[in-house]
């Protein structure tokens, strides 16, 4: 404990660990992969990785030495730098590449005196910090793309496997008609495929550099253009291009076609891609919940030791996965939403919106990181009970394939009359505990167009179906993932 003077006396602080983000309160994305790729750590490498990569266009240029360059990219090394001091300065300026800047300068200092003056030449902290969250977004989403396509892959398991597994189809919470497993899960497969190929236009298209200047005309970037102060100067709009080229280039990130201080369309296109991820694998999560319940107990989690431990149940095992795959997808529209609310910048660079959008960016890269990670072990693993599908196929006693009996009858009935005549039979099957075939096989009038065996085909449920194993054969053929997908429509994505 330690004391704080304050204008109204001395208050006790508590002594703090600075690392006071560690994911105890977010577990989806604690211990992944893309938790480092978008840690302090990482950002402030990327924002390094930005300034050099701007000292080495410009050096291809000729604005400044390649000694500069090549002194300016030895020392952009995020284990020099002392990230606590770097947020503590960021709070006299807003920002934390005012800081930066001044401690790479001296990093280049040391090594070079004369290449120091070389370091964020012409370029504004925007410019900097901008492109540097384009690159950690980079890499966080080839990430997320890597467990998107496993989980592609292991749905499409499941899919041809249980291809003719009937289960109940449920609208509203109450079964409705039978449907096969493997057509759920190639529905499941399908979102995850398409929130890959929003990624994927993303990805490719929609992370540029950032290249404005103070104002977005470019200004200081012209001003430097010739290194000694001498010589013609470049043309206008043939330095610009050659300029932005060569940044995007170093960085392999795109070229924009304006400076985008104060238009974030990169940032919510990647909000918005990362928001339908989430819901995609949401969708999948509440799914296996509802079937993971005890009273149904169609699916089941896979299992680990300690996973779904109840501090005072020993007897549960609470299915985490998909709690926590759920607690992402809640979480991560609502950051997309806010990411969206800061398109209306305002004037040519903002005071408060561009910086309201770090934090919120880094969190829907992390949970929707964390969800796609933790998808890939719920997939992987799903334990598949075909016999309790089928036994809560009998627990209305056929009344689930009632749709087929009104539409075989309807042609000798007439559709309103036969669709009364097993609403009726259905509602008698409920209250006697009979089945329903048994209510109908004791209607006199039916017996001049369905006999005992007819309608005992008629009654089961596992020869009701329709199109299901049809229309997974077509989703799986499909080439759904674009260019890179094989034959099962799965994209293929390396890290």
């Amino acid at each position: 404990m330690s004391e704080m003077r304050t204008t109204s006396g001395t208050r006790p602080v508590v002594a703090f660990d600075v690392q006071t983000d560690a994911g105890l309160f977010s577990p989806v994305r604690a211990g992944t992969e893309v938790e480092a790729a978008v840690c302090d750590r990482a950002w402030l490498q990327a924002m390094l990785d930005a300034e050099a990569a701007l000292a080495r266009a410009q050096a291809g240029l000729g604005t400044l030495p390649k000694s500069a360059a090549d002194t300016i990219t030895a020392a952009a090394r995020a284990e020099r730098f002392d990230l606590r001091a770097l947020a503590l300065a960021a709070r006299e300026t807003a920002n934390p590449v005012v800081g930066l800047v001044q401690a790479l300068g001296e990093a280049v200092a040391v090594e070079d005196p004369t290449a120091a003056e070389y370091v964020h030449r012409g370029s504004t902290s925007q410019d900097i910090l901008d492109t540097g969250t384009m690159l950690i977004a980079q890499r966080a989403l080839r990430t997320i793309r890597a467990d998107l396509a496993r989980t592609a892959r292991a749905l499409a398991v499941l899919a041809v496997r249980h291809r003719d597994t009937v289960m109940a189809g449920r609208t509203l919470a109450l079964q409705a008609v039978p449907t096969t497993f493997g057509l759920k899960a190639a529905g499941w497969r399908q979102l995850v495929l398409d929130g890959d190929a929003r990624l994927g236009q993303v990805l490719e298209h929609g992370l540029p550099v950032s290249l404005g200047g103070a104002a977005g005309t470019l200004a200081g970037y012209l001003a430097y253009a010739r290194p000694d102060g001498s010589g013609e100067r470049p043309d206008t709009a043939d330095y610009v291009e050659r300029l932005t080229a060569a940044f995007a280039a170093e960085t392999g990130l795109a070229e924009p076609v304006l400076p985008w201080h104060a238009l974030r369309t990169p940032v919510a296109d990647l909000a918005a891609a990362l928001a339908f991820v989430t819901g995609a694998l949401g969708k999948l999560a509440v799914d296996v919940q509802s079937l993971c319940r005890t009273e149904v107990g169609e699916l089941a989690e896979p299992t680990a030791a300690g996973r779904g431990s109840s501090s005072a149940m020993p007897h549960k095992r609470n299915p985490v996965l998909t709690t926590l795959i759920r607690s992402a997808a809640l979480q991560v529209p609502v950051l997309a939403a806010g990411l969206t609310q800061c398109l209306m910048s305002e004037d040519e660079r903002s005071a408060g919106v561009w910086h309201a959008e770090w934090q919120q960016l880094r969190e829907v890269l992390r949970l929707t990181g964390g969800a796609a990670h933790t998808a890939v072990q719920l997939v992987e693993g799903l334990e598949v009970r075909a016999d309790r599908m089928g036994a809560n196929l009998e627990l209305t006693g056929s009344r689930i394939v009632s749709e087929r009996i009104v539409a075989v009858l309807a042609p000798h009935l007439g559709k309103p009359v036969a669709r009364q005549l097993l609403t009726d039979a259905s509602a008698e099957a409920d209250s006697t505990g009979r089945t329903l075939g048994q209510v109908l096989s004791g209607t006199p009038r039916l017996g001049a167009y369905l006999d005992a065996a007819e309608l005992a085909r008629l009654c089961d449920p596992t020869t009701y179906t329709g199109a299901a194993g049809a229309l997974v054969d077509r989703a799986l053929r499909q080439n759904v993932a674009g260019p890179r997908s094989n034959s099962m429509g799965i994209g293929s994505h390396p890290r």
